[in-house]
């Protein structure tokens, strides 16, 4: 086992026995700390078919292991203070702990137990199936929600990012319990986890609490990064999804983002945070405080492994859906054309300094940007070296990554609103539209 500690704000490091990896950033301000363990792959490595096994697999961790029931651990991990849950993403799925100091290494014996043991019941996959199907349609209800699982599945069709980490009512329902094995077989394995401390734990204590974790796992190796580079489809679209009855819209504009690993990635955000990143944005100005059609509008670029899709978002009235579309898409398009100037890139230079003070002011937040550095294969320096990037961004970096990188003839525009009202408007709304379709709200 070998400890490294990197630039000043990096966390501690420890190479465990197996190719696993554990993460510290100490605190001792409050006696809590936070615990993860990620797999190095997500929802990308779930069968098309079977898309929310990953997830199923880990929330099935905590229902049920050798000499304990569901009802039981669910038991101990109250009695101990400690919340747990499973997060799931196209590249990692992990639990997330929060425990009370004291109680920190019953809390790792009791997920020893988990780890290694799982009892992977019929009944309790048949209950969880039952739960997840049941937060599936839940969902439908949030006309946001719905929007970006369309923008995802229809941006990315075919690739393994169009797959949505919580699955399909269909995937999660043909998943048994021969695919939960397998999947744990294959992927809760040494070489494929990371275990990350945050809190009140000390370099001394937490390799030991690390390796106790690892041990509980068979050998094996890193799942094999195996997802391509996504491609944005040519032309313009437009997607309305029907639901009924709506008064106010969900409208996401997308195309192809950038990469942490392109030379204009940095430039690229702080541009992208000119145009609809802050309150003040151009966006925000135009949308909201001139015209009142939208009380949010925001642009952002995702990251990922490999390219997610800059996104602009607005949710105006029905009536207002289509000229907000087509001032957005205006909006893009000169942004794109004329670029942005040295007084916005200044003003957001000094204000993304500052807010960043935000993003490291736990350790539980510092940690989690390790993690992110090591599942999605950022730069070492992508967080730790985030500030002094933003300080070099001049206007004609900025101007210049967005010519680069922003492409209007590629867009997918997803509305979530009354079909039978927002269509005909939309249509008209779009310069050059290459293809109108509609999809039910329900659609999967």
């Amino acid at each position: 086992m070998k400890a490294a500690r990197g630039l000043a704000a990096a966390p501690l490091r420890f190479e465990l026995d197996g190719g696993a990896l554990a993460l510290l950033e100490p605190s001792h301000d409050v006696p809590l700390v936070s615990l993860v363990l990620a797999l190095r792959c997500g929802s990308a490595a779930d069968p098309s078919d079977r898309s929310g096994l990953a997830r199923i697999t880990m929330r099935m961790l905590r229902r049920g292991c050798e000499g304990m029931s569901a009802e039981q651990t669910d038991f101990r991990i109250d009695a101990l203070g400690a919340e747990m849950a499973v997060d799931a993403s196209p590249s990692t799925v992990a639990i997330h702990a929060q425990v009370i100091s004291r109680n920190l290494d019953a809390f790792v014996d009791l997920l020893v137990r988990m780890l290694g043991s799982p009892a992977f019941h019929d009944a309790e996959l048949g209950k969880l199936k039952r739960e997840s199907v049941a937060e599936i349609v839940e969902a439908r209800d949030s006309d946001r929600v719905v929007a970006h699982k369309a923008m995802q599945r229809t941006f990315f069709a075919g690739h393994p990012y169009g797959q949505n980490p919580g699955g399909t009512t269909g995937s999660v329902e043909a998943i048994d319990r021969d695919d939960v094995v397998a999947f744990h077989r294959r992927y809760l394995v040494k070489g494929n986890v990371v275990i990350a401390f945050a809190g009140d734990v000390t370099p001394e204590r937490a390799p030991v609490l690390a390796r106790r974790l690892v041990d509980a796992l068979a050998s094996g190796d890193a799942a094999p990064d195996s997802v391509p580079e996504p491609r944005s489809p040519p032309g313009r679209r437009l997607l309305v999804v029907d639901k009924p009855e709506r008064t106010q819209t969900q409208i996401l504009v997308g195309t192809m983002g950038t990469s942490p690993h392109d030379d204009d990635h940095v430039p690229l955000l702080v541009s992208s945070a000119i145009f609809g990143g802050t309150f003040t944005s151009r966006l925000m100005r135009e949308v909201r405080s001139k015209r009142g059609w939208s009380y949010g509008a925001s642009a952002r670029a995702g990251t990922d492994r490999r390219r997610q899709a800059w996104i602009m978002w607005t949710f105006p009235a029905a009536q207002d859906a289509a000229p907000c579309l087509a001032l957005s898409l205006e909006l893009l398009e000169t942004w794109i054309a004329s670029g942005v100037t040295p007084r916005e890139t200044s003003f957001i230079r000094n204000y993304l300094v500052r807010s960043h003070a935000f993003d490291v002011d736990t350790a539980a937040k510092r940690m989690s940007q390790a993690l992110d550095v090591e599942l999605l294969s950022l730069p070492a320096d992508y967080f730790t070296g985030w500030v002094d990037k933003v300080r070099t961004v001049t206007a004609e970096s900025a101007t210049a990554a967005v010519k680069n990188r922003i492409r209007t003839d590629s867009l997918l525009a997803v509305v979530v609103g009354t079909a039978s009202e927002v269509l005909e408007p939309l249509r008209a709304a779009v310069p050059r539209l290459d293809e109108a379709s509609v999809v039910p709200f329900d659609a999967e």
